[in-house]
């Protein structure tokens, strides 16, 4: 019993063997402990790809984006002249052109008329007065010069003592009676005269009045919105019985962001897309010297001139360019900024290197660069925080290019 259980123990060590040798070697190879024969070095491990950019040159143009609504550049508000009188008539629609001068409604004038011919009376009247006050001058100064003429005679006459003192008086007294009489005759005239002034001034306003009971256009434009009613009285205190827009010309009446309302001046061109229209141009007429405080938005009106397509109080947006330049450029995502200021990352001889840079106009995902880069530069597309002074890299250059792109 003892031979064969010997036996079976050598069996059993020769079948762990042949079982474990295998992974024994494995074992060995992971310990390093394997031949020398059958061991690799490591392979170097590659710097990492980067996205780069080559610097070129490119055109810029800075735009402030505006939107907001059509407004006329000036409104005229046309209201009567002339109160408590009915409309009579009209001739006008909206959206009808008219000439300065047109008739745009008719009002009642019958009283007017009325009016007029009573006042033809009174004027024929003052003639008759100043007739009659004339007459009594001419024959106010004979008596006068018949009178004076008696009175000097009876001068001589009195001092040789051949005039009675009482007759001398009387003479005296009618000389001074004729002329205070021709003084009087005068002054008549002059009051007819005044009131037929007076007479003739009212005739001028009732002729001003009549005249206004035919509303006109004060200047060429397009009747937006007629709020007159025929039969209604018309007042200057109620609704304007026209709007016109003067000589059709519209513009934008544009608000945009404070930051940008510091680059817009009058005169720029503008790109305005108009709801339902299309792209209409314009040129900056005005820019308001205010910013809402509330909204910190500035107001801005682009004058887009007459075209008959446009409709007042239609939605519109656009751009206005700014400013214009051709330089140096890298893309947005290339520049950092901190507390030094911008820098974008060179990648020269396979090594990232920091380079201070002064920008200029931001225009289609491309920044201006003044100051810091030549042309050829290669700098790291995304420039980040993972990249160091140093680190060795591999520039990879996407399909397309910025001189591509331009």
């Amino acid at each position: 019993m003892k031979k064969l259980f010997i036996a079976l123990l050598a069996l059993a060590a020769v079948g762990a063997s042949i079982f474990l040798a295998p992974h024994l070697a494995v074992f060995q190879q992971l310990r390093g402990s394997a031949p020398v024969a059958n061991r690799t070095e490591p392979k170097a491990t590659p710097p990492p790809a980067i996205s780069v950019a080559d610097v070129a040159t490119a055109e810029f143009t800075e735009m402030a984006v505006v939107s907001g609504s059509l407004v006329p550049r000036d409104e005229i508000l046309v209201t009567p002249e002339v109160e408590g009188f009915r409309v009579l008539d009209l001739r006008v629609d909206e959206s009808d052109r008219v000439k300065k001068g047109d008739v745009l409604a008719t009002l009642v004038s019958e009283s007017l008329d009325a009016q007029i011919a009573q006042n033809d009376a009174s004027l024929a009247r003052a003639d008759a007065a100043i007739s009659r006050a004339g007459s009594e001058i001419v024959a106010a100064a004979a008596r006068f010069e018949e009178a004076t003429s008696a009175f000097e005679r009876a001068k001589p006459l009195q001092n040789s003592g051949y005039l009675s003192k009482s007759t001398f008086d009387q003479r005296e007294a009618a000389a001074t009676a004729a002329q205070a009489q021709l003084v009087a005759t005068r002054d008549g005239l002059k009051l007819a005269q005044a009131e037929k002034g007076q007479v003739e001034a009212q005739r001028r306003g009732l002729e001003w009045r009549l005249a206004n009971t035919k509303v006109t256009a004060p200047e060429d434009g397009i009747v937006s919105r007629r709020d007159a009613h025929i039969g209604a009285l018309a007042s200057s205190s109620a609704k304007p019985m026209f709007h016109i827009i003067a000589r059709g010309e519209v513009e934008l009446d544009a608000e945009v962001i404070e930051t940008e309302l510091a680059n817009i001046t009058v005169g720029q061109k503008a790109r305005i897309n108009v709801a339902g229209v299309g792209e209409i141009l314009g040129t900056v007429r005005l820019v308001s010297p205010e910013v809402d405080p509330d909204t910190r938005l500035g107001k801005v009106r682009i004058f887009l001139g007459d075209d008959p397509k446009l409709r007042i109080g239609s939605f519109a947006r656009g751009v206005i360019d700014t400013a214009h330049s051709r330089g140096l450029a890298v893309p947005t995502a290339a520049v950092v900024f901190d507390s030094a200021g911008a820098f974008v990352q060179v990648v020269r001889d396979g090594r990232v290197e920091r380079r201070a840079i002064e920008t200029g106009l931001v225009a289609d995902g491309l920044v201006e660069v003044h100051k810091g880069l030549v042309l050829g530069d290669v700098v790291v597309a995304k420039a980040g925080t993972f990249l160091r002074e140093g680190d060795a890299v591999r520039a990879v250059r996407p399909n397309s290019k910025i001189s591509e792109a331009r």
